[in-house]
């Protein structure tokens, strides 16, 4: 049978003092209370095992040791890394992270915001790209608004859309700059695994790879569209290859994407990159395992999360201010100078 738990008028009452005054002691009020009582208070807490209620103490205080963390999906090492820096810096801070996903559905992620707020987080950080539907990013951005109305802070891990804060990587630069390298080694026919048409994320790096082909003089990529995950990029080969695009390389928008690409290449007996290379984005942990080598543009995910943090917990006020990070295009065994017809 679990122990029942103490309540806060059996600690006044050990104490021999209000239940006001025991209230402020344990529950963190800005008014003050003298040294002797304070130390009775905490006394009586300790002798009789008292647990305060973090509820209590973030209606008292109008915030907690919480900061909320949204992501899409914390399988996802992106995510993860990002995780990771904000949680870093959270702990550093004597914080508590507390972690909601949102499997990328819009309505959850509002839902999500509005649990977090009613726990008055002292911050929170929504890491995760966009979606073109005006309307889910108006009432997500409202609800951030009114989460900063109560006085919280918000920062957000994607493009600066939602008024708040924001940590915005280089995902048109970053494409076109890996598009130039691939032009460089030779490739004139690609196809691109572009994602869900929906999410900008992904338009925005299929639009910078198509600017990097632009720039070299060389026509736009057969772009299919898939889910944004290991499994999208495995089942989309097999359309790839149906196409039959004369491809030599490919490019999947997400380095898992790419990841469940080369495995599907391989079981249908296409060699990467001999048969035809392939490139990713983010440049998760993960993949540098990968073999071949995964190509790919580097973002410095735990660095990002990092900052997210840092720009929720400082004390500046004033308009949302925008942190750019670049990417930077690393070049592995996946990619080749093209020796075949590729994709047929």
């Amino acid at each position: 049978m679990a122990a029942r738990q103490v309540t806060l008028a059996e600690v006044a009452e050990h104490a021999g003092v209000s239940l006001a005054t025991a209230s402020r002691v344990l529950n963190g009020s800005t008014r003050q209370v003298g040294d002797e009582l304070r130390d009775r208070v905490r006394g009586a807490a300790d002798d009789l095992g008292y647990l305060p209620n973090a509820s209590a103490q973030a209606l008292a205080r109008n915030s907690s040791v919480l900061v909320g963390l949204v992501v899409h999906d914390i399988a996802d090492p992106y995510f993860s890394g990002i995780a990771a820096g904000v949680t870093r810096v959270a702990e550093q801070a004597g914080l508590v992270v507390a972690l909601g996903t949102t499997g990328r559905d819009a309505d959850r992620e509002v839902h999500l915001v509005t649990a977090l707020r009613a726990h008055r987080p002292r911050a929170l950080v929504v890491a995760g790209s966009r979606t073109t539907d005006r309307h889910a990013v108006g009432r997500l951005a409202a609800e951030l608004a009114a989460f900063a109305d109560q006085g919280g802070r918000v920062a957000c891990v994607s493009q600066a859309r939602l008024g708040v804060d924001a940590v915005v990587p280089a995902n048109r630069g970053g494409a076109r700059a890996l598009a130039r390298e691939l032009v460089g080694l030779g490739h004139r026919r690609f196809a691109v695994l572009a994602g869900p048409p929906d999410l900008v994320v992904a338009r925005d790096r299929v639009a910078g790879f198509r600017a990097g082909l632009a720039d070299a003089g060389v026509g736009g990529p057969t772009a299919l569209h898939c889910a944004f995950s290991r499994d999208g990029g495995y089942a989309a080969v097999a359309d790839l290859l149906a196409a039959r695009t004369g491809a030599t390389c490919v490019f999947a928008v997400n380095d898992v994407m790419a990841a469940g690409a080369v495995a599907a290449l391989r079981h249908r007996g296409v060699r990467v990159p001999e048969d035809v290379s392939v490139a990713g984005f983010d440049d998760i942990p993960t993949m540098r395992d990968l073999v071949p080598g995964l190509s790919t543009v580097r973002l410095p995910l735990e660095e990002m999360g990092e900052r997210a943090a840092r720009l929720v917990l400082d004390d500046a006020c004033g308009p949302p201010r925008t942190v750019r990070v670049a990417g930077e295009v690393v070049l592995r065994a996946s990619t080749s100078s093209p020796t075949g017809s590729g994709l047929r």
